[in-house]
């Protein structure tokens, strides 16, 4: 059940709030799975540390080969984790590096990087429009950044000033690709260079930096040539386009054949077309299509009252793509809010939110800003929907391209979260996309900063006339809010020290260590790594609370990129296994079934009280799990527990068991992966575990011919008469295995003592 929580900020805890909104918000996301709003917190214009944008596995798009045997790549990615020898930033002419792409690179690097521009613009003045330089990288994991600017443009620019920032737009690339030469370097990744905050015309910008591409070296294929130019964007509408352009300069006569596949029925080529504008950290597109071959993790659905699939234009065309057991799962399933959440079965989505509207403004409004806060609860990352209300609802075109536009700007100003929405037209529907378009052009684009709130100063509206006090609002399960809860007062409370107790530690690289000796130089900040009986520490000492709390709230920001990158690749490693890639769910258990009640039951005579049971199916981890049967000739798997953090549930339901996890109070028996025989042992093993609630994760184990463990050990003793040893004890219900593929997760339960 979703909840929600309003924590007033008061004192320090609004300065750190302003400096570090989005980083506090991935990690509260990352932890314990609660999205944070902040309301009334007004961002500092240059704040000390904002996290680095969340990360994804890298997708290209397209790849080619220019004149001289160059690679030319299109990639969805996240440029400030690139590894190249550089990556160009979109910086203005005089490198202040305050918003958009810059901000980012800029804040991710290090002060190192606005240190040098400010340096180079004291030395050199400002630059001009289609000037180039080559500077520091900082932090980020390429060797040079690039910073280049290119042309800005009004909000909504004639033909006339297209045109004439084209040729500034060439002048631009022409100069990175220069310094590339100059600087002998072997690849550089490219963004949609002016699109974004310089209002660039999309689909202008991705042909002119493509074309301009090519024809640099068609006519320069002498002298240094790099390897690779990879063009980067980290939002589907850029990569989209600069696909479009590779395809349609590179292979023109395929890709009219292509697109023309693919429109629809008396579509043409226009229905191609898209519109986005950007919102805080939202962006916003407006597209042709049809809802039920979209392939975002979120497509709406828009529902009868009494559920039935078969009424409605909408709902038939989900209907008959997903396949019945949409159908079953809408009756069978509660409300989450005015929203009913289903998989999406055949749809090309992870989820498909059913909604209930009335004829009324405030229900649609309502419901579109229902479906946008629980996407991103469920940590999804698109969501797409149709126009909602102009059929059997009887709203006109403009009320609804005008409400749903509203739910979107009001969501933009008040969530952290990167989303991208989707407004999906029927091809033939002309009118409904020009009303979009319309109510679109209306919106504040880029009004606010990503991860924070631009609050209207409505004082007039509030008691006395004074304004509303700085607040999080944590959204998400009770349990979660809880525990998050308790963590931030705890850390806003703190006086002297914060201690990160957290095993992804013993993973930090240079580049992290950089980081901690960057903030160990700080005057007020000291910072102590500690080991100690399997356990990594990091402790933040300082003379200033707000100080000590930013410095640690970097520390676990680093630690939620850690473990994104773990994840990354135990993926990588587990595909031989998997036939496309790896994927798992974790299903809940209905409280009136009968293998909810057994487990309460047995759960209840250990002194636990479950609240919530959920199924972990996960295919590849199980053909991994039957391949260590056969290696281990060890066919009997037992059943155990291990008890874990909230915020490793995810993980262990994703890439399986692993020793960093669930670290046990005393490692006695060896430095492996910990289980109990019974729950109740599990809470003798991880002693630490004080909090409310308690995460038990049930497993199969192949513990297989076992032998007494001992402290430090790594791996299994040979057995005598060369014996084949599986695993090591602890008595007779504590088992330590070394491989984390010798268990397969099969419930997680969420428990209350008492």
């Amino acid at each position: 059940m979703a909840s929600k929580l309003d924590i007033t900020l008061q004192g320090p805890s609004v300065n750190i709030v302003r400096q570090c909104g989005p980083a506090l918000s991935d990690i509260l996301q990352s932890k314990f799975g609660c999205t944070a709003i902040f309301a009334h917190v007004a961002s500092e214009s240059v704040p000390t540390f904002v996290q680095q944008q969340k990360t994804f596995v890298p997708e290209k798009k397209f790849g080619g080969v220019l004149r001289g045997g160059i690679k030319l790549s299109v990639w969805k990615d996240d440029l400030a984790n690139v590894r190249v020898d550089a990556v160009v930033n979109a910086a203005n002419i005089r490198l202040q590096h305050y918003g958009g792409l810059a901000q980012v690179l800029s804040r991710v690097g290090g002060q190192q990087i606005q240190k040098e521009s400010d340096d180079y613009i004291r030395r050199m003045g400002e630059l001009k429009t289609g000037d180039a330089i080559v500077c520091g990288a900082g932090l980020l994991p390429c060797k040079k950044i690039i910073h280049a600017v290119g042309p800005c443009l009004p909000l909504y620019p004639t033909q006339s000033e297209v045109n004439q920032a084209n040729q500034l737009l060439k002048r631009t690339i022409t100069s990175i690709l220069d310094k590339v030469k100059e600087n002998n370097l072997k690849n550089v990744a490219i963004p949609a260079i002016s699109s974004g905050l310089f209002n660039f015309p999309l689909p202008v910008c991705a042909n002119t930096i493509v074309s301009t591409v090519k024809e640099y070296y068609d006519k320069n294929s002498y002298g240094h040539l790099p390897e690779e130019i990879l063009l980067v964007n980290n939002d589907d509408p850029s990569v989209n386009e600069m696909e479009r352009a590779c395809c349609e300069i590179f292979s023109p006569k395929l890709y009219s054949k292509v697109a023309g596949a693919g429109a629809g029925a008396g579509a043409g080529a226009a229905k191609n077309s898209t519109s986005t504008v950007q919102i805080g950290a939202v962006q916003l597109t407006l597209k042709w299509g049809k809802i039920e071959e979209q392939e975002t993790d979120v497509i709406v659905n828009t529902a009868s009252a009494d559920r039935d699939l078969g009424y409605g234009v909408i709902s038939k065309a989900l209907l008959k793509k997903a396949g019945h057991g949409l159908q079953q799962e809408l009756c069978r399933n509660k409300k989450n809010g005015s929203v009913i959440v289903t998989k999406g079965y055949s749809l090309q989505c992870k989820e498909v939110f059913h909604t209930f509207c009335s004829a009324t403004r405030a229900v649609l409004f309502k419901s579109v800003l229902d479906c946008l806060y629980i996407a991103v609860s469920n940590n999804h990352r698109s969501i797409s929907f149709p126009a909602i209300g102009t059929g059997g609802l009887g709203f006109s075109k403009t009320e609804v391209a005008q409400i749903m536009s509203a739910a979107v700007e009001d969501f933009a100003k008040k969530s952290p979260q990167a989303l991208e929405v989707h407004f999906v037209i029927f091809p033939l529907d002309k009118d409904t996309y020009k009303a979009f378009e319309e109510a679109m052009r209306s919106l504040p684009q880029k009004a606010s900063k990503p991860g924070f709130t631009q609050e209207l100063e409505h004082r007039d509206n509030l008691p006395d006339g004074k304004p509303a006090a700085p607040q999080i609002s944590l959204h998400g399960s009770s349990e979660s809010i809880f525990e998050a809860e308790q963590w931030l007062r705890g850390l806003f409370k703190s006086s002297d020290t914060v201690t990160i107790r957290n095993n992804f530690i013993q993973h930090f690289g240079e580049q992290e260590h950089l980081k901690l000796a960057h903030l160990s130089s700080q005057k007020t900040i000291d910072i102590e790594e500690s080991f100690d009986k399997g356990h990594a520490d990091i402790t933040v000492y300082g003379d200033s609370c707000e100080d000590i709390v930013v410095a640690a709230l970097q520390v676990e920001a680093m630690l939620c990129n850690i473990q994104r990158e773990f994840v990354r690749e135990e993926e990588r490693a587990m595909l031989p296994f998997s036939t496309e890639k790896v994927t798992f769910e974790r299903t809940p258990v209905d409280n009136f079934n009968d293998t909810f009640s057994k487990k309460s039951s047995v759960l209840k005579k250990e002194g636990l009280h479950m609240l919530k049971l959920e199924k972990v199916a996960n295919p590849t981890l199980k053909m991994m799990f039957e391949e260590k049967k056969k290696q281990l000739q060890c066919f009997t798997p037992q059943t155990m527990f291990q008890c874990i953090p909230a915020q490793f549930c995810e993980m262990v339901s994703h890439v399986g068991f692993h020793a960093e996890y669930a670290p046990p109070a005393d490692p006695a028996y060896g430095e492996g992966i910990y289980f109990a025989g019974t729950a109740r042992k599990a809470m003798e093993v991880w002693k630490n575990h004080n909090e409310k609630y308690v995460y038990l994760v049930e497993a199969e184990v192949l513990t297989g011919n076992s032998t007494p463990g001992r402290p430090g050990l790594i791996l299994p003793v040979m057995g005598t008469n060369s014996q084949m040893i599986s695993s090591v004890s602890g008595g007779p219900d504590i088992s330590v295995i070394f491989s984390g593929y010798q268990a397969l997760p099969k419930y997680i339960l969420t428990c209350v003592v008492g």
